[in-house]
């Protein structure tokens, strides 16, 4: 009798594991919770980067949307990324980039700023720590943006 609770029970356990990874998966994704206005404060936990005139990366040169545009492209050309929300017109884009694993969602929200300026942020969606994967992804995005030789540091909010 004890060997036969034992396998419920693990049996249990193991449903319980892959209905978490299901939720993790397949969970959707809201943009009226992740598309969200730089302008109006950094998210909570959020490595940013952002070009201004006041840093040794700026001033844009030429029309911030288009580079925005230039960063989609680059964005989407990250594995397991897709785009949430925005477009270049709009000034704002949201991306989703999953984990390979267990497809953990981080969101990254590019915003041209008055200045004028491009902000990007990234976040995870699950736990408290991302182990610096939001801030290497935005870091490799903005090098090739800029072309830079090195990735820029970020700054956490």
């Amino acid at each position: 009798m004890g060997g036969r609770r034992m396998v419920w029970i693990i049996g249990g356990v193991l449903v319980l594991v892959a209905g978490l990874m299901a939720y993790i998966r397949l969970a959707p994704s809201d943009p009226a919770l992740w598309h969200v206005d730089l302008a109006a404060g950094m998210p909570a936990k959020a490595h940013a980067f952002c070009i201004r005139p006041d840093n040794r990366f700026g001033p844009i040169q030429g029309d911030p949307k288009a580079l925005l545009g230039k960063l989609d492209g680059i964005a989407l050309a990250t594995p397991r990324t897709v785009r949430l929300a925005g477009s270049p017109e709009e000034g704002r884009i949201t991306w989703v980039t999953r984990s390979r694993l267990m497809g953990y969602p981080d969101y990254t929200t590019a915003q041209v700023m008055d200045g004028p300026s491009l902000c990007i942020a990234g976040r995870q969606r699950f736990g408290s720590e991302d182990l610096g994967v939001n801030a290497a992804r935005i870091g490799a995005w903005v090098q090739e943006l800029l072309v830079l030789p090195e990735r820029p540091e970020m700054t956490g909010f």
